[in-house]
């Protein structure tokens, strides 16, 4: 995870730095810088009305170049980017949807329902033609939708009781806009009733309801009293500018950020004195100044702060988040976290894909899960303080110059697609060359392998874990019933040959107890060695003479030693046991047995057995390699309590193996400990 955080972070890194030398090409080829201004004179008729139609100001009554110029100073300063954008925008006439509601049910959840949004609704009456034609409606629909206002179509042969009700007896247009100034407010449908039906005066009847709802003052008094009040907006943002009414796309956003943001329009049209707005710092208009707890920001005077929608919406939206921005944000930075996997991960390309879906599904998980209780600590009413510290930590990081920057790149970004995604894929493959650079020299098989060997290896896998136990240290109880694991037996009738071959992981040979061997001796190490001779036929001689001395003392022992091969001999079943036919009831086997019972060794060396783990069988021989063991060697322990060389039985278990050479006890299995047996009070003391 924290690798393609890195990668994701160094990916946002190279998006930075490739901005910034797109700006010095275009500076290099043009002249100019996107946040340099641009003198309108010096811009033709066209370029001027598309400036305006991205504002949303009304150029219809105006059909001099000057007084296209006029309104367009009037409004705001004029960038070189908002000057771009604004052509590119017009160039790309992109087609826009129209919702066509089904009925009533339909119409009340995306109109009426919606509290923060404007919709323009053509009503269709029954075998009625519609108030606007197919192609004024297409225009219409292509310019509202520039502020954020959405359009549909109710036809009334759909649901009649409804128009009848609602009283729609003839063709017409019905205009969405929130009731009130509070968030998820009450909505109001007003209905067109002008006679002339040109796309100018329908969206000059638009602009007029949407302006209604913000705040206009008109003269120094009222701004004074409003600029000192203090109530439940803590964000505010004036508009000081010679209009009739604001631009559509400041409407807009007051629509949008209802609840939020409170948008003021001063109308200094008729001022003569303007000492007050000198007071409060606003010195030449148009000014758009926003005005929060920590002081006054002058909205424009930093990179990609342009006079439009998108421009002002992404930064209010920085600076006065709701949470399903955060959500939505996190959301995105997750989903470009996750896809990182894709270049990340090694070998035949299902693979690749394999592990991108199961990542994707993991992480979106997680991020639903951990947002579950975000939301619910959000709601608590104690909580007030930190949501305010919060926004404040929000406003002072979002007014930055670097903040500026960010955002300006976002919409550059985001309005180019397409040299988004190519960026990302070509830094994905840089990750996936180097990535492979690095795997080709430790597991050159893993970056080689092909679809259908990995297939292959992901089948055996599933079948390992479907059919076989999963090869986990777990302490069961030890009262269960279930330690004989009936369910070895049922996969053994079902599956014969997947239980001959069973593939389970080695991890749990890390987690096996080992211990050194030690003696409790007087005699020096030259006779230890002597005592420990290294040739199989003099350990098998000192073995007899051992056994025969404590014969007697190890009966019980041998019993049970015995009674545990029997047992391993039923349940391996399809491999036969090590004493099957070769030591059981002859002469080896016994001798075998007794090794376990034993508690001394040749000589005079006697093992200390304090050393050794109290659930292990007391033995001082190796029956894989059938070496006695010697001081200081290196031994492990079974769960079913039998003790080998280390090496011995690691090599006996890796190769697939993965029981006991005794007793055939599963290797990877919990077993009821080992006691041993207590000399009852009528025999003699051993």
């Amino acid at each position: 995870m924290w690798v393609k955080l890195c990668c994701l972070l160094l990916y946002f890194l190279a998006l930075f730095v490739l901005a910034r030398v797109f700006e010095a090409v275009a500076w290099y080829e043009s002249g100019f810088l996107a946040t340099q201004l641009v003198d309108p004179v010096a811009l033709s008729f066209r370029k001027l009305r598309t400036i305006l139609e991205c504002r949303g100001l009304g150029h219809s009554g105006l059909p001099e170049k000057k007084d296209v110029r006029e309104l367009v100073e009037k409004s705001g300063d004029l960038m070189e980017g908002e000057l771009y954008s604004a052509l590119k925008e017009e160039e790309a006439s992109e087609s826009v949807s129209s919702t066509n509601f089904s009925g009533e049910m339909h119409f009340y959840e995306l109109v009426e329902d919606t509290k923060d949004g404007i919709w323009l609704v053509q009503v269709i009456a029954n075998d009625r033609s519609p108030l606007v034609g197919k192609v004024h409606w297409e225009k219409m629909v292509k310019k509202v939708s520039r502020f954020g206002i959405r359009t549909g179509t109710f036809n009334c042969s759909s649901d009649p009781r409804y128009c009848k009700r609602r009283g729609w007896l003839k063709s017409t247009l019905i205009m969405s806009v929130p009731q009130t100034s509070t968030s998820k407010g009450k909505v109001m449908l007003k209905e067109y009733s002008g006679r002339r039906i040109e796309v100018e005066h329908i969206f000059k009847w638009i602009t007029a309801h949407a302006a209604s709802r913000i705040k206009t003052i008109y003269n120094s008094e009222h701004l004074k009293e409003e600029w000192n009040k203090s109530d439940q907006y803590r964000v505010k943002i004036y508009l000081f500018a010679n209009l009739d009414q604001p631009p559509a796309f400041f409407s807009a956003l007051s629509v949008k950020f209802t609840g939020r943001v409170e948008f003021i329009f001063v109308n200094v049209e008729n001022w003569d004195n303007k000492s007050y707005m000198t007071e409060i710092g606003v010195y030449k208009t148009p000014s758009y100044i926003l005005r929060t707890p920590e002081g006054i920001y002058r909205y424009g005077n930093n990179t990609g702060e342009f006079i439009s929608l998108r421009a002002m919406d992404s930064f209010l939206r920085s600076l006065q988040p709701e949470v399903n921005d955060l959500f939505v944000l996190s959301l995105v930075l997750v989903n470009l976290m996750a896809w990182m996997d894709l270049f990340i991960t090694q070998g035949a390309t299902i693979k690749r894909f394999v592990v991108l879906i199961s990542t994707l599904g993991t992480y979106n998980s997680l991020l639903i899960i951990s947002w579950l209780p975000v939301l619910g600590f959000l709601q608590l009413p104690y909580l007030d303080s930190f949501y305010e510290y919060s926004l404040k930590l929000f406003r002072y990081s979002n007014t930055t110059t670097l903040a500026s920057w960010v955002r300006a790149d976002w919409m550059f970004y985001s309005s180019h697609p397409a040299l988004f995604l190519s960026t990302y894929l070509g830094h994905g493959l840089l990750i996936d060359y180097f990535e492979k650079k690095r795997r080709r020299n430790n597991n050159a098989d893993e970056v080689n392998a092909n679809n259908l060997e990995w297939l292959s290896s992901l089948w055996d896998w599933y079948t390992s874990y479907l059919f076989h136990p999963i090869a986990s240290f777990q302490h069961f109880p030890f009262d269960s019933d279930w330690d004989e694991d009936p369910d070895l037996f049922l996969e053994r009738l079902a599956f014969p040959d997947l239980w001959l071959h069973p593939l389970i992981p080695t991890d749990y040979i890390k987690n096996l107890p080992m211990w050194r061997f030690k003696c409790l001796s007087a005699h020096s190490d030259e006779e230890m060695l002597e005592t420990f001779p290294d040739s199989e036929s003099d350990s098998d001689s000192e073995n007899k003479e051992v056994f025969s001395s404590d014969r007697e003392a190890s009966e019980d022992d041998e019993l049970s030693m015995c009674h545990r091969c029997s047992e391993g001999e039923r349940r391996c079943g399809a491999e036969p046991c090590p004493c099957a036919n070769k030591y059981c009831h002859h002469e080896p086997c016994e001798r075998k047995v007794r090794s376990y019972g034993s508690y001394s060794s040749a000589g005079d060396m006697e093992p200390d057995w304090s050393a050794w783990p109290a659930e292990m069988l007391h033995c001082t021989e190796c029956v894989v390699c059938l070496e006695n063991f010697t001081r200081g060697c290196l031994l492990m322990g079974l769960p079913c309590g039998h003790v080998f060389h280390q090496n011995c039985i690691v090599m006996w278990l890796a190769g697939g193996r993965h029981c006991c050479p005794v007793c055939r006890w599963p290797s990877y299995k919990k077993k009821q400990p080992y006691t041993h047996p207590q000399p009852l009070p009528s025999d003699p003391p051993s």
